[in-house]
C-alpha cells in the first residue's frame, strides 16, 4: 500500500482542529505496537488514561476506528497514526495486532454477501418486521386520538372536578392505553389516581396533565420531529427497544465513573438506574434495569467505580440510556466526579433539555461546592447563594454526618423542582448517600 501524502491525510480530517491535534501526536513518543500491513494500518496511542488507545485504520477503504470516546471520524488519534505511518515512522511486516484483526475481520463478515436463501429469508423477515410495526402504529395512533378527547373532556370539566375521581377512574383510562399499546403513557395515568390521594398538588396535577397533552401532541406531529426526538418520544410512551437492536447499532468506549444509583417503583415495576459519566468528555449517561412482581434486581455498581468499557447506546437525546457491557476492566476508584456546576446552570440545563423532550422527568448533574441547608423541607445552597429543596428520600442525616455542614461536590438527580442526592466527594472518594 503506497503511503499516504499529507495532503490526502489533510483531506480525510474532518475538520481543521482535529488535523491540528493529530499533527502533535504524529511523532514516535505516544504510539506503541504500531505496525502496518497491504491493508491494515494499526497503532495503540498513550492519552491521558491508564490504558492506551487501540488505532485500526482498513487504508483501502479507507475506515477508522479508535477507542477513544471521540465521535469524530477519523479521530486526532487515527490522523496521527496516519501522518506518523506517512513520515516513515512506521515499519511493515510482522504478524497484524490482534485488536486491528478482529476489527478487519467483524467488518469483512458485516459487509460479505449473504446466500441468496438467507436473503429471501431476511427479506420475509423484513416484511414481517414492518407489518408489526405498521399494526402497533395505527394502534397507538387510535389510542392518543382517544386520549386526547379524554384529556380534553378533563380540561372542560376543571382540575377541581377531575381531583374528586376515585381511582378506579384513572386506573380505567390507563387500561386502555394499553390496550392501544402505549405503557408508558398508562403507567404515568395510573401513578396520578393514587399520588392524589397522597396530596398531589393543583400545581404538580396541572404540571402532568400537561405533560400528557404534549406527548400526545407530538406523538400527532411526529413526522416534524428529529430522529433522537421520535426516539425520545418512542421510550416514553413505551415503545421498546430490542436489546439485539441496541448492541448492533451506536457505541462509545471510553473511561467511565459510576457516579449513583437509585432505585424506585414505576407503576407495578420496579427501576433501578445507574448513572455513569465519561471521564474525558464529562458526558453523563444511565443503564436501566427493570424488575416485575416477584423479580429482583441485580445489586447497584458502587458509586465511584471506575471503569474502561464500550457501551452501546440507546437511541434518544441526552442524556442516553446505555447497555452496561459483558466485558469490563475495571480500574481505581475515582477521587471526584469531575468537573461540576452552579444550580443556577443545572436549571438552565434542565430546561434546555426539556424544550427537545418535556415529558423527561429528571436530569442528573454534579453541583460544586453545595452544603446541606436544614428547614422544612430542608435543602441544599451553592456557593453563589442560589438555594433549592432536597426530595423526600435523600438521606440528609448521611450527608450532614459526612460533611459536618461544609460543602461538598454532589452527584444527583434533578425532579420536579427538588434534588435527589445521590452520592458525594469527602476527603477524595465518592461515596454513596
Amino acid at each position: 500500500m503506497q503511503q499516504w501524502t499529507d495532503d490526502r491525510i489533510a483531506d480525510a480530517a474532518p475538520d481543521d482542529r482535529s488535523l491540528v491535534a493529530g499533527r502533535k501526536l504524529g511523532i514516535p513518543g505516544p504510539w506503541t505496537e504500531t505496525g502496518v500491513s497491504d491493508t491494515l494500518l494499526w497503532g495503540k496511542c498513550q492519552g491521558s488514561g491508564k490504558t492506551p488507545y487501540q488505532v485500526s485504520i482498513d487504508l483501502t477503504a479507507p475506515a477508522y476506528r479508535c477507542t477513544c470516546p471521540s465521535r469524530k471520524f477519523p479521530c486526532k488519534h487515527a490522523l496521527g497514526l496516519l501522518l506518523l505511518w506517512s513520515a516513515g515512522g512506521i515499519g511493515s511486516g510482522g504478524e497484524t495486532a490482534d485488536f486491528a484483526h478482529e476489527w478487519a475481520q467483524k467488518r469483512a463478515e458485516r459487509q460479505a454477501p449473504a446466500a441468496a436463501p438467507e436473503a429471501e429469508i431476511s427479506e420475509a423477515q423484513k416484511q414481517q418486521a414492518q407489518q408489526r410495526i405498521a399494526a402497533r402504529t395505527t394502534k397507538m395512533d387510535n389510542g392518543v386520538a382517544d386520549f386526547c378527547l379524554w384529556l380534553s373532556d378533563v380540561a372542560r370539566a376543571g382540575l377541581a372536578e377531575t381531583r374528586r375521581r376515585d381511582r378506579s377512574w384513572w386506573d380505567g383510562a390507563a387500561a386502555r392505553l394499553v390496550d392501544a399499546q402505549l405503557p408508558g403513557l398508562a403507567e404515568r395515568v395510573r401513578d396520578i389516581g393514587g399520588d392524589l390521594h397522597r396530596g398531589l398538588s393543583d400545581e404538580e396535577l396541572l404540571h402532568r396533565v400537561g405533560s400528557w397533552w404534549m406527548l400526545a401532541r407530538a406523538w400527532q406531529r411526529r413526522q416534524e420531529l428529529a430522529a433522537p426526538e421520535v426516539a425520545e418520544l418512542r421510550i416514553a410512551l413505551g415503545w421498546p427497544v430490542p436489546t439485539a437492536d441496541v448492541r448492533q447499532g451506536e457505541a462509545i468506549e471510553g473511561d467511565w465513573l459510576i457516579c449513583g444509583a437509585h432505585r424506585a417503583p414505576f407503576g407495578r415495576l420496579m427501576q433501578q438506574r445507574t448513572w455513569i459519566r465519561n471521564v474525558e468528555s464529562g458526558e453523563l449517561s444511565f443503564t436501566l434495569e427493570t424488575a416485575g412482581p416477584g423479580e429482583s434486581l441485580g445489586v447497584p455498581q458502587l458509586a465511584g467505580s471506575r471503569m474502561r468499557a464500550e457501551l452501546a447506546l440507546y437511541p434518544g437525546t441526552a442524556p442516553r440510556r446505555v447497555l452496561f457491557p459483558d466485558a469490563v476492566e475495571w480500574g481505581d476508584p475515582g477521587a471526584s466526579f469531575g468537573e461540576g456546576s452552579t444550580i443556577a446552570q443545572m436549571v438552565a440545563t434542565a430546561s434546555a433539555r426539556m424544550a427537545s423532550a418535556p415529558w423527561r422527568d429528571r436530569h442528573p448533574a454534579v453541583l460544586t461546592a453545595v452544603r446541606l441547608m436544614p428547614g422544612t423541607p430542608p435543602g441544599i445552597v451553592d456557593a453563589e447563594g442560589t438555594a433549592v429543596p432536597v426530595t423526600d428520600d435523600t438521606d440528609t442525616r448521611r450527608m450532614l454526618a459526612l460533611t459536618g455542614g461544609r460543602p461538598a461536590d454532589v452527584f444527583g438527580e434533578w425532579e420536579g423542582g427538588r434534588m435527589r442526592l445521590l452520592s458525594l466527594v469527602v476527603a477524595e472518594e465518592v461515596v454513596s448517600l
